[in-house]
């Protein structure tokens, strides 16, 4: 069964920095991209930062040039460093890896468990 499992995260005060980690596991795995999203209370899931096979990266206006995503392809993991964090920032992170499973050629979206993230001000 392929999962992946979310670690970092915690409390910090305003301008501080935090960093998530994700793995991906189980069977045999091509990642085609991982995502971090976040929700925060009362507010719908919304895009953090992604990073392609290609390599391709993309980020959320609201965190350029404050968080960094890349990836350890030979561990399919993949990290967010953040900085400069502000209270906007609090939410529960989640990690999603779009894989295909390479026996069967099965095309899968996981999503982790979410992390908590809270900056205070």
């Amino acid at each position: 069964q392929v999962q992946v499992v979310e670690s970092g995260g915690g409390s910090v005060q305003a301008g501080g920095s935090l960093s998530l980690s994700c793995t991906a596991s189980g069977g045999t795995l091509r990642i085609n991209s991982f995502g971090w999203y976040r929700q925060a209370p009362g507010k719908q899931r919304e895009l953090v930062a992604t990073i392609m096979y290609n390599g391709n990266i993309d980020y959320a206006d609201s965190v350029k040039g404050r968080f960094t995503i890349s990836r350890d392809s030979a561990k399919r993991s993949v990290s967010l460093q953040m900085n400069r964090l502000e209270p906007e920032d609090t939410a529960v992170y989640y990690c999603n890896a779009a894989v295909t499973e390479m026996t069967t050629f099965e095309y899968l979206e996981v999503w982790g468990q979410g992390t908590q993230v809270t900056v205070s001000s």
